[in-house]
């Protein structure tokens, strides 16, 4: 705190700054707080999209060879997502384009993993998470899963879609001002508990190839080992194995 604090007076005296510019910082502050909610925090998204959370994250998360990269947890995370079964979809009819996700969770050696918990989280087809409706009256487009004795986790979602981040708030008027891009490429998100393990949580999310914000992330969240290809299923042993349609999205 005190590192901080000298070097927030170091700024002062560099910048000279105004006292209308520290009333207009703390005014800012202010409406950052008062735009905080139980399922919305815009302090994270402060943090952000000024490249903060990003950083921290890897400063105090390095991984080891084979390791899953982490990445930005994000203001929209909630912890009442609601158990979802294997072959389930986390999100209700209607939020989008049907997309089926297979996925593993091994160890850095390539052992397969039971019993981890995996919460997902998404947007749907309206760039919206959940929580930025004003009605809400149940989680949508997230779920918790848990790996079967392989370390498989597979479920249907909706294709992931870019999408603004939040511009009703003063960090939203942050970036305008700043003539920053406000946009966040496609990406499905991920946490990653084993209970009573010696593993690490990982905190992480899957981008979409091609993405027009790929290299442009408002969050700089992206990391080219969690870029993945997003194709039609094609495949019918596939389409019919997983209950899906062979022009949904895998």
């Amino acid at each position: 705190m005190e590192k901080l604090v000298d070097y927030l007076h170091d700024y002062v005296r560099e910048t000279r700054l105004t006292i209308e510019e520290l009333n207009m910082a703390i005014k800012f502050l202010t409406e950052c707080g008062h735009m905080c909610t139980d399922v919305r925090q815009e302090f994270i998204l402060l943090s952000d999209v000024l490249g903060v959370s990003v950083l921290v994250d890897a400063i105090n998360n390095p991984k080891p060879a084979n390791a899953t990269e982490s990445t930005v947890l994000g203001p929209f995370y909630t912890e009442d997502a609601e158990d979802v079964v294997n072959g389930d979809s986390i999100a209700s009819p209607g939020k989008g384009e049907i997309c089926l996700v297979l996925a593993t969770v091994k160890d850095t050696k390539g052992n397969p993993i039971k019993g981890a918990k995996i919460d997902v989280w998404e947007t749907d087809s309206n760039g919206l998470y959940d929580n930025q409706y004003d009605e809400r009256n149940r989680p949508d487009m997230r779920g918790r899963l848990t790996s079967n004795e392989n370390g498989e986790v597979f479920f249907k979602c909706v294709k992931p879609v870019s999408y603004p981040v939040p511009n009703d708030g003063p960090v939203g008027k942050l970036l305008e001002k700043l003539h920053r891009p406000a946009c966040r490429p496609s990406h499905i998100h991920f946490r990653i508990h084993v209970p009573e393990s010696i593993y690490d949580d990982l905190v992480t999310a899957l981008y979409m190839r091609g993405d027009p914000y790929e290299s442009n992330d408002a969050v700089f969240g992206v990391k080219k080992s969690l870029i993945v290809n997003l194709e039609k299923v094609k495949d019918p042993l596939i389409a019919k194995k997983y209950d899906v349609n062979e022009q949904d999205w895998l």
